[in-house]
Protein backbone atom coordinates (compact mmCIF):
# COMPACT_ATOMS: atom_id res chain seq x y z
CA UNK A 1 0.00 0.00 0.00
CA UNK A 2 1.45 3.44 -0.93
CA UNK A 3 2.71 5.52 1.98
CA UNK A 4 0.14 8.28 1.40
CA UNK A 5 -2.77 5.79 1.70
CA UNK A 6 -3.52 5.21 5.36
CA UNK A 7 -6.83 3.28 5.05
CA UNK A 8 -7.95 0.94 2.29
CA UNK A 9 -11.20 -1.01 2.13
CA UNK A 10 -11.54 -3.79 -0.43
CA UNK A 11 -14.94 -5.40 -1.11
CA UNK A 12 -15.92 -5.03 2.54
CA UNK A 13 -19.27 -6.46 3.57
CA UNK A 14 -20.90 -7.14 6.92
CA UNK A 15 -23.70 -9.68 7.26
CA UNK A 16 -25.84 -10.21 10.32
CA UNK A 17 -28.17 -13.12 10.90
CA UNK A 18 -31.59 -12.10 12.10
CA UNK A 19 -32.98 -14.90 14.23
CA UNK A 20 -36.67 -15.72 14.61
CA UNK A 21 -37.68 -18.41 17.03
CA UNK A 22 -41.02 -19.67 18.23
CA UNK A 23 -39.60 -19.64 21.76
CA UNK A 24 -38.42 -16.50 23.55
CA UNK A 25 -38.50 -14.44 20.38
CA UNK A 26 -35.19 -15.84 19.14
CA UNK A 27 -33.29 -15.46 22.43
CA UNK A 28 -32.60 -18.20 24.96
CA UNK A 29 -32.07 -17.54 28.66
CA UNK A 30 -29.31 -19.35 30.57
CA UNK A 31 -31.87 -21.53 32.35
CA UNK A 32 -33.39 -22.45 28.99
CA UNK A 33 -29.94 -23.41 27.72
CA UNK A 34 -29.47 -25.83 30.67
CA UNK A 35 -32.86 -27.38 30.10
CA UNK A 36 -32.14 -27.65 26.38
CA UNK A 37 -28.87 -29.49 27.12
CA UNK A 38 -30.57 -31.84 29.57
CA UNK A 39 -33.14 -32.79 26.99
CA UNK A 40 -30.55 -33.36 24.26
CA UNK A 41 -30.45 -37.10 24.91
CA UNK A 42 -34.20 -37.31 24.18
CA UNK A 43 -34.05 -35.49 20.85
CA UNK A 44 -34.01 -38.79 18.96
CA UNK A 45 -37.65 -39.22 20.01
CA UNK A 46 -38.65 -36.16 18.01
CA UNK A 47 -39.53 -36.34 14.37
CA UNK A 48 -37.59 -34.43 11.76
CA UNK A 49 -40.50 -32.06 11.25
CA UNK A 50 -40.69 -31.30 14.96
CA UNK A 51 -36.97 -30.55 15.07
CA UNK A 52 -37.33 -28.22 12.14
CA UNK A 53 -40.13 -26.31 13.87
CA UNK A 54 -38.09 -25.73 17.03
CA UNK A 55 -34.96 -24.59 15.19
CA UNK A 56 -34.44 -20.89 14.80
CA UNK A 57 -35.69 -19.46 11.56
CA UNK A 58 -33.12 -16.97 10.30
CA UNK A 59 -32.50 -14.54 7.50
CA UNK A 60 -29.42 -12.66 6.37
CA UNK A 61 -29.16 -8.90 6.59
CA UNK A 62 -26.27 -7.10 4.90
CA UNK A 63 -25.48 -3.94 6.87
CA UNK A 64 -22.63 -3.24 4.42
CA UNK A 65 -22.05 -4.57 0.92
CA UNK A 66 -19.14 -4.19 -1.54
CA UNK A 67 -17.48 -1.20 0.15
CA UNK A 68 -14.32 0.00 -1.61
CA UNK A 69 -12.39 3.18 -0.83
CA UNK A 70 -9.00 4.66 -0.04
CA UNK A 71 -8.24 7.46 2.42
CA UNK A 72 -5.05 9.47 2.25
CA UNK A 73 -2.97 10.47 5.23
CA UNK A 74 -4.07 13.80 6.72
CA UNK A 75 -7.58 13.77 5.26
CA UNK A 76 -10.66 14.58 7.33
CA UNK A 77 -13.40 12.36 5.93
CA UNK A 78 -17.03 12.92 6.83
CA UNK A 79 -19.41 9.99 6.51
CA UNK A 80 -23.06 10.85 5.88
CA UNK A 81 -26.21 8.88 5.27
CA UNK A 82 -29.67 8.30 6.65
CA UNK A 83 -30.24 6.27 9.80
CA UNK A 84 -29.56 2.60 9.05
CA UNK A 85 -27.29 3.36 6.09
CA UNK A 86 -24.38 1.48 7.72
CA UNK A 87 -22.24 4.36 9.04
CA UNK A 88 -21.71 3.03 12.57
CA UNK A 89 -21.13 -0.51 11.28
CA UNK A 90 -18.36 0.76 9.02
CA UNK A 91 -16.71 2.63 11.89
CA UNK A 92 -16.83 -0.48 14.07
CA UNK A 93 -15.05 -2.47 11.36
CA UNK A 94 -12.43 0.25 10.95
CA UNK A 95 -11.95 0.32 14.73
CA UNK A 96 -11.48 -3.48 14.77
CA UNK A 97 -14.44 -3.88 17.10
CA UNK A 98 -16.03 -6.29 14.66
CA UNK A 99 -14.66 -8.19 11.68
CA UNK A 100 -16.04 -7.85 8.16
CA UNK A 101 -17.90 -10.83 6.72
CA UNK A 102 -16.29 -10.31 3.32
CA UNK A 103 -13.33 -8.31 2.06
CA UNK A 104 -10.61 -6.72 4.14
CA UNK A 105 -9.54 -3.45 5.74
CA UNK A 106 -5.90 -2.32 5.67
CA UNK A 107 -4.83 0.28 8.23
CA UNK A 108 -1.41 1.91 8.10
CA UNK A 109 -1.23 3.39 11.59
CA UNK A 110 -2.54 3.37 15.15
CA UNK A 111 -6.29 3.86 15.54
CA UNK A 112 -8.10 5.67 18.35
CA UNK A 113 -11.90 5.63 18.26
CA UNK A 114 -14.76 7.15 20.18
CA UNK A 115 -17.95 5.43 19.06
CA UNK A 116 -20.02 5.58 22.23
CA UNK A 117 -19.73 6.91 25.75
CA UNK A 118 -16.99 5.10 27.63
CA UNK A 119 -15.51 3.24 24.68
CA UNK A 120 -12.44 1.35 25.90
CA UNK A 121 -12.88 2.33 29.56
CA UNK A 122 -12.99 -0.13 32.43
CA UNK A 123 -15.71 1.08 34.84
CA UNK A 124 -13.91 -0.12 37.97
CA UNK A 125 -10.69 1.74 37.17
CA UNK A 126 -10.13 5.40 37.96
CA UNK A 127 -9.81 8.12 35.37
CA UNK A 128 -6.05 8.13 35.89
CA UNK A 129 -5.78 4.36 35.40
CA UNK A 130 -7.97 4.43 32.30
CA UNK A 131 -5.76 7.05 30.67
CA UNK A 132 -2.76 4.73 31.02
CA UNK A 133 -4.84 1.70 30.00
CA UNK A 134 -6.03 3.37 26.80
CA UNK A 135 -2.53 4.53 26.00
CA UNK A 136 -1.23 0.99 26.39
CA UNK A 137 -3.99 -0.32 24.13
CA UNK A 138 -2.84 2.19 21.50
CA UNK A 139 0.67 0.78 21.80
CA UNK A 140 2.21 3.78 23.56
CA UNK A 141 4.98 3.58 26.14
CA UNK A 142 4.39 4.81 29.66
CA UNK A 143 6.73 7.75 29.12
CA UNK A 144 4.71 8.87 26.07
CA UNK A 145 1.47 8.73 28.04
CA UNK A 146 3.00 10.61 30.97
CA UNK A 147 4.17 13.39 28.66
CA UNK A 148 0.57 13.95 27.50
CA UNK A 149 -1.12 13.25 30.83
CA UNK A 150 -1.52 16.82 32.12
CA UNK A 151 -2.81 18.03 28.75
CA UNK A 152 -5.42 15.26 28.67
CA UNK A 153 -6.65 16.02 32.18
CA UNK A 154 -6.83 19.77 31.52
CA UNK A 155 -8.82 19.24 28.31
CA UNK A 156 -11.28 16.84 29.99
CA UNK A 157 -11.69 19.09 33.07
CA UNK A 158 -11.91 16.13 35.47
CA UNK A 159 -9.03 17.00 37.83
CA UNK A 160 -11.19 16.62 40.97
CA UNK A 161 -12.41 13.18 39.91
CA UNK A 162 -9.19 11.81 38.45
CA UNK A 163 -8.83 9.14 41.15
CA UNK A 164 -12.53 8.21 41.19
CA UNK A 165 -13.72 5.05 39.37
CA UNK A 166 -15.21 6.13 36.06
CA UNK A 167 -18.40 4.18 36.76
CA UNK A 168 -19.31 7.13 39.00
CA UNK A 169 -18.76 9.69 36.23
CA UNK A 170 -21.65 11.45 34.56
CA UNK A 171 -22.09 10.84 30.83
CA UNK A 172 -20.59 14.26 30.16
CA UNK A 173 -17.47 13.54 32.24
CA UNK A 174 -17.16 10.12 30.61
CA UNK A 175 -17.21 11.48 27.07
CA UNK A 176 -14.90 14.41 27.88
CA UNK A 177 -12.24 12.09 29.23
CA UNK A 178 -12.72 9.51 26.47
CA UNK A 179 -12.35 12.13 23.76
CA UNK A 180 -9.35 13.74 25.46
CA UNK A 181 -7.55 10.37 25.61
CA UNK A 182 -8.42 9.48 22.01
CA UNK A 183 -7.38 12.85 20.59
CA UNK A 184 -4.24 13.55 22.63
CA UNK A 185 -2.38 10.24 22.52
CA UNK A 186 -1.33 10.97 18.93
CA UNK A 187 -3.01 8.18 16.94
CA UNK A 188 -2.45 8.21 13.21
CA UNK A 189 -6.18 7.60 12.69
CA UNK A 190 -8.92 9.17 14.84
CA UNK A 191 -12.48 7.84 14.42
CA UNK A 192 -15.37 9.81 15.94
CA UNK A 193 -19.05 8.88 15.84
CA UNK A 194 -22.01 11.07 16.83
CA UNK A 195 -21.17 10.60 20.51
CA UNK A 196 -20.04 14.26 20.65
CA UNK A 197 -23.71 15.20 20.82
CA UNK A 198 -23.59 14.07 24.47
CA UNK A 199 -21.37 16.98 25.45
CA UNK A 200 -22.37 20.58 26.04
CA UNK A 201 -21.85 23.36 23.49
CA UNK A 202 -18.52 24.50 24.87
CA UNK A 203 -17.18 20.95 24.90
CA UNK A 204 -18.29 20.35 21.30
CA UNK A 205 -16.51 23.53 20.26
CA UNK A 206 -13.31 22.33 21.94
CA UNK A 207 -13.60 18.92 20.29
CA UNK A 208 -14.02 20.37 16.81
CA UNK A 209 -11.01 22.59 17.38
CA UNK A 210 -8.96 19.65 18.57
CA UNK A 211 -9.95 17.55 15.54
CA UNK A 212 -8.83 20.39 13.28
CA UNK A 213 -5.50 20.48 15.13
CA UNK A 214 -5.13 16.70 14.73
CA UNK A 215 -5.78 16.99 10.99
CA UNK A 216 -3.30 19.86 10.60
CA UNK A 217 -0.70 17.63 12.26
CA UNK A 218 -0.94 15.21 9.34
CA UNK A 219 -3.22 12.68 11.02
CA UNK A 220 -6.42 11.26 9.57
CA UNK A 221 -9.90 11.86 11.03
CA UNK A 222 -13.11 9.98 10.20
CA UNK A 223 -16.16 11.84 11.42
CA UNK A 224 -19.84 10.81 11.46
CA UNK A 225 -22.43 13.44 12.30
CA UNK A 226 -25.92 14.56 11.34
CA UNK A 227 -24.81 18.14 11.92
CA UNK A 228 -24.10 19.02 8.30
CA UNK A 229 -22.78 22.44 9.25
CA UNK A 230 -20.05 20.88 11.37
CA UNK A 231 -19.22 18.50 8.55
CA UNK A 232 -18.93 21.33 6.03
CA UNK A 233 -16.61 23.28 8.37
CA UNK A 234 -14.39 20.34 9.36
CA UNK A 235 -14.18 17.80 6.51
CA UNK A 236 -11.99 17.96 3.43
CA UNK A 237 -13.72 14.93 1.87
CA UNK A 238 -17.01 13.13 2.43
CA UNK A 239 -18.44 9.69 1.73
CA UNK A 240 -22.14 8.92 1.41
CA UNK A 241 -23.67 5.57 2.37
CA UNK A 242 -27.07 4.40 1.25
CA UNK A 243 -28.60 1.06 2.22
CA UNK A 244 -25.20 -0.34 3.17
CA UNK A 245 -23.45 0.71 -0.04
CA UNK A 246 -20.97 3.46 -0.76
CA UNK A 247 -22.69 5.63 -3.38
CA UNK A 248 -20.28 8.59 -3.41
CA UNK A 249 -16.85 9.68 -2.18
CA UNK A 250 -15.43 13.06 -3.07
CA UNK A 251 -15.70 16.72 -2.14
CA UNK A 252 -17.73 17.62 0.93
CA UNK A 253 -19.88 20.10 -0.97
CA UNK A 254 -20.85 17.59 -3.64
CA UNK A 255 -21.59 14.92 -1.03
CA UNK A 256 -23.86 17.29 0.89
CA UNK A 257 -25.56 18.32 -2.34
CA UNK A 258 -26.26 14.67 -3.23
CA UNK A 259 -27.50 14.01 0.30
CA UNK A 260 -29.83 17.00 0.10
CA UNK A 261 -31.16 15.83 -3.27
CA UNK A 262 -31.87 12.34 -1.92
CA UNK A 263 -33.50 13.86 1.15
CA UNK A 264 -35.78 15.86 -1.10
CA UNK A 265 -37.00 12.70 -2.82
CA UNK A 266 -38.15 11.37 0.54
CA UNK A 267 -38.93 14.71 2.17
CA UNK A 268 -42.68 14.13 2.24
CA UNK A 269 -43.51 11.85 5.13
CA UNK A 270 -46.28 11.09 7.53
CA UNK A 271 -49.98 11.11 6.74
CA UNK A 272 -52.87 13.38 7.48
CA UNK A 273 -55.07 12.43 10.41
CA UNK A 274 -58.35 13.89 11.58
CA UNK A 275 -61.89 14.20 10.25
CA UNK A 276 -60.76 15.83 6.97
CA UNK A 277 -57.86 13.41 6.33
CA UNK A 278 -59.64 11.58 3.50
CA UNK A 279 -60.25 14.86 1.68
CA UNK A 280 -56.62 16.06 1.69
CA UNK A 281 -53.52 14.80 -0.16
CA UNK A 282 -50.06 16.36 0.08
CA UNK A 283 -48.62 16.43 -3.46
CA UNK A 284 -45.30 18.19 -2.77
CA UNK A 285 -43.49 20.28 -0.17
CA UNK A 286 -39.96 21.71 -0.31
CA UNK A 287 -37.75 24.66 0.52
CA UNK A 288 -37.05 27.27 -2.15
CA UNK A 289 -34.60 30.19 -2.34
CA UNK A 290 -31.80 28.34 -0.56
CA UNK A 291 -28.21 28.07 -1.71
CA UNK A 292 -27.24 24.92 0.19
CA UNK A 293 -29.96 22.62 -1.17
CA UNK A 294 -33.70 21.86 -1.07
CA UNK A 295 -33.56 20.57 2.52
CA UNK A 296 -30.60 22.66 3.73
CA UNK A 297 -30.39 26.37 4.43
CA UNK A 298 -28.09 28.91 6.00
CA UNK A 299 -29.24 31.38 8.62
CA UNK A 300 -28.46 34.09 6.08
CA UNK A 301 -30.96 32.65 3.56
CA UNK A 302 -34.54 33.83 3.12
CA UNK A 303 -36.21 30.50 2.29
CA UNK A 304 -39.88 29.83 1.70
CA UNK A 305 -41.85 26.62 2.03
CA UNK A 306 -43.56 25.75 -1.22
CA UNK A 307 -46.39 23.23 -0.94
CA UNK A 308 -49.09 21.77 -3.12
CA UNK A 309 -52.12 19.94 -1.79
CA UNK A 310 -55.05 18.28 -3.51
CA UNK A 311 -58.57 18.78 -2.20
CA UNK A 312 -60.78 15.86 -3.07
CA UNK A 313 -63.90 17.84 -2.16
CA UNK A 314 -64.74 21.53 -1.80
CA UNK A 315 -64.05 23.12 1.59
CA UNK A 316 -66.32 26.01 2.46
CA UNK A 317 -64.01 27.79 4.90
CA UNK A 318 -60.43 26.65 4.25
CA UNK A 319 -57.43 27.72 6.35
CA UNK A 320 -53.84 26.41 6.13
CA UNK A 321 -51.62 26.11 9.21
CA UNK A 322 -47.84 25.56 9.29
CA UNK A 323 -46.01 24.58 12.48
CA UNK A 324 -42.28 24.26 13.14
CA UNK A 325 -40.80 21.62 15.49
CA UNK A 326 -37.28 21.13 16.85
CA UNK A 327 -36.54 17.86 18.68
CA UNK A 328 -40.27 17.33 19.20
CA UNK A 329 -40.82 20.81 20.68
CA UNK A 330 -43.20 23.12 18.80
CA UNK A 331 -41.27 26.32 18.13
CA UNK A 332 -43.98 28.34 16.41
CA UNK A 333 -47.23 28.12 14.46
CA UNK A 334 -48.56 30.36 11.73
CA UNK A 335 -51.86 30.54 9.89
CA UNK A 336 -52.90 32.24 6.70
CA UNK A 337 -53.14 36.00 7.16
CA UNK A 338 -56.39 37.13 8.69
CA UNK A 339 -57.44 38.83 5.48
CA UNK A 340 -57.40 35.52 3.62
CA UNK A 341 -58.44 33.15 6.40
CA UNK A 342 -61.36 30.79 6.01
CA UNK A 343 -61.84 31.32 2.29
CA UNK A 344 -63.89 28.89 0.20
CA UNK A 345 -61.92 26.51 -2.01
CA UNK A 346 -62.99 24.26 -4.83
CA UNK A 347 -61.85 20.67 -5.25
CA UNK A 348 -58.55 20.35 -7.06
CA UNK A 349 -54.92 21.41 -6.69
CA UNK A 350 -54.00 24.23 -4.32
CA UNK A 351 -50.55 25.81 -4.02
CA UNK A 352 -49.23 27.93 -1.17
CA UNK A 353 -45.98 29.42 0.14
CA UNK A 354 -44.82 30.30 3.63
CA UNK A 355 -41.71 32.31 4.52
CA UNK A 356 -39.28 30.92 7.10
CA UNK A 357 -37.45 33.43 9.36
CA UNK A 358 -34.38 31.20 9.72
CA UNK A 359 -32.22 34.11 10.93
CA UNK A 360 -34.05 33.79 14.25
CA UNK A 361 -33.61 29.99 14.50
CA UNK A 362 -30.63 28.10 15.83
CA UNK A 363 -28.89 25.40 13.73
CA UNK A 364 -30.45 21.95 13.79
CA UNK A 365 -32.89 19.56 12.17
CA UNK A 366 -36.45 20.89 11.98
CA UNK A 367 -39.76 19.23 11.15
CA UNK A 368 -42.68 20.99 9.49
CA UNK A 369 -46.22 20.16 10.51
CA UNK A 370 -49.06 20.99 8.12
CA UNK A 371 -52.70 21.48 9.05
CA UNK A 372 -55.90 22.12 7.12
CA UNK A 373 -59.17 23.17 8.76
CA UNK A 374 -62.59 24.30 7.57
CA UNK A 375 -63.30 26.84 10.27
CA UNK A 376 -65.43 24.57 12.42
CA UNK A 377 -64.08 23.34 15.80
CA UNK A 378 -62.74 19.80 15.61
CA UNK A 379 -62.87 19.58 11.80
CA UNK A 380 -59.33 19.42 10.49
CA UNK A 381 -56.59 17.38 8.83
CA UNK A 382 -53.13 17.32 10.42
CA UNK A 383 -49.75 16.02 9.22
CA UNK A 384 -47.08 16.46 11.95
CA UNK A 385 -44.20 15.20 9.74
CA UNK A 386 -44.81 16.82 6.38
CA UNK A 387 -41.06 17.33 5.78
CA UNK A 388 -37.77 17.98 7.54
CA UNK A 389 -34.87 20.31 6.81
CA UNK A 390 -31.56 21.39 8.34
CA UNK A 391 -30.41 24.88 9.28
CA UNK A 392 -26.63 24.85 8.97
CA UNK A 393 -24.21 26.28 11.47
CA UNK A 394 -22.65 29.65 10.71
CA UNK A 395 -19.72 31.61 12.13
CA UNK A 396 -21.90 33.23 14.80
CA UNK A 397 -23.68 30.11 16.01
CA UNK A 398 -20.78 27.65 15.64
CA UNK A 399 -20.52 25.59 18.83
CA UNK A 400 -23.15 27.69 20.62
CA UNK A 401 -26.37 25.80 19.80
CA UNK A 402 -27.16 25.01 23.44
CA UNK A 403 -26.61 28.65 24.47
CA UNK A 404 -28.79 30.23 21.79
CA UNK A 405 -32.09 28.95 23.13
CA UNK A 406 -34.92 27.80 20.89
CA UNK A 407 -35.04 31.06 18.95
CA UNK A 408 -32.64 34.00 18.59
CA UNK A 409 -34.91 37.03 18.73
CA UNK A 410 -33.46 40.43 17.85
CA UNK A 411 -33.52 42.52 21.02
CA UNK A 412 -32.10 45.92 21.85
CA UNK A 413 -30.39 46.48 25.17
CA UNK A 414 -29.75 50.08 26.18
CA UNK A 415 -27.32 51.00 28.89
CA UNK A 416 -28.07 54.10 30.94
CA UNK A 417 -25.34 56.45 32.09
CA UNK A 418 -23.52 55.49 35.27
CA UNK A 419 -22.51 58.23 37.70
CA UNK A 420 -19.08 57.76 39.27
CA UNK A 421 -18.45 58.82 42.81
CA UNK A 422 -15.03 60.05 43.77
Amino acid sequence: MPDDIIIRAENVGKRYTLGHSSENGGYRKFSDTLIHAAKASLRWLKTANSEQRTENLSEDFWALKDINFEIKRGEVLGIIGRNGAGKSTLLKILSRITEPTTGRITLNGRVASLLEVGTGFHPELTGRENIYLNGAILGMHRAEIKAKFDEIVAFAEVEKFLDTPVKRYSSGMYVRLAFAVAAHLEPEILIIDEVLAVGDAEFQKKCLGRMQDVAKGGRTVLFVSHNLGQMRALCTQAAMLENGRLVFQGSTEEALSRYAKNSRLSAISGRFTGPLANQIELISISLARTEAGPTLCQRSDQPVIELEIRLRAPIERLRITVALFLDGVRICTTHESQGHAFQPSRAGSLKATCSLPVEFLKPGNYTIGLGICDGHPGTYAWNPDAMSFNILEDAISKGLEAELGLVCLPMTLNRSAVTSFA
